[in-house]
């Protein structure tokens, strides 16, 4: 079984920054695509960004220029970088991991931008 643990979320204020991680549980895991979402309440569910295997990436125009997503295969891990906070960036973060036919989802975690 494939668990995905994001840490990394908070309280920031505007302007701020913040990196977000998510772990695949264990080790030894291969994954093909791997990407963040975010859902804010009243809102679908919307992708952030996304890595592929070989790194190449994809972001969403409302943060291109202002977050990085980056993963460490070896660690089974992708990561977030978020910097230039607005307050619509408040919502939870959710992990996303594809693995051959399958797909994960880690279980959230919440980011809350505010003076």
């Amino acid at each position: 079984q494939v668990q995905l643990v994001e840490s990394g979320g908070g309280l920031v204020q505007p302007g701020g920054s913040l990196r977000l991680s998510c772990a695949a549980s264990g080790s030894g895991f291969s994954f093909n695509d791997m990407g963040w979402h975010r859902q804010a309440p009243g809102k679908q569910r919307e992708l952030v960004a996304i890595i592929t295997s070989g790194g190449s990436t994809g972001y969403a125009d409302s943060v291109k220029g202002r977050f990085t997503i980056s993963r460490d295969n070896a660690k089974n891990t992708v990561y977030l970088q978020m910097n230039s906070l607005k307050a619509e960036d408040t919502a939870v973060y959710y992990c996303r991991a594809i693995r051959g036919p399958r797909g994960y989802w880690g279980q959230g975690t919440q980011v809350t931008v505010s003076s």
